[in-house]
């Protein structure tokens, strides 16, 4: 009969990398989590991204994307990655 077993498991879980960065945490969440509003009107609310390290085309090589969050409606701005680079 193996008498450590739960000491021995927890031992093994503890040191199995995969385990730690997916197990289900036991603590309560810090806050309730807030639902995001739906907008009502389009081109209100955004979402914009870079697309980069595109091969260089008649001096473009970054595209930016544009895109409306009730619509889905998106626009792709070609341009260089220069535009985004903090100086």
């Amino acid at each position: 009969m193996w008498l450590r077993v739960t000491k021995d498991i927890r031992k093994y879980m503890n040191g199995y990398d995969l385990y730690q960065r997916i197990k289900n945490r036991m603590e309560a969440p810090i806050e309730k989590l807030i639902v995001n509003q739906v907008p009502e009107k389009i081109w209100t609310h955004l979402i914009v991204d870079f697309i980069i390290k595109l091969p260089l085309v008649a001096r473009k090589n970054a595209i930016l994307v544009v895109c409306d969050r009730l619509s889905k409606i998106a626009h792709f701005i070609a341009t260089t990655k220069e535009i985004f680079v903090i100086r």
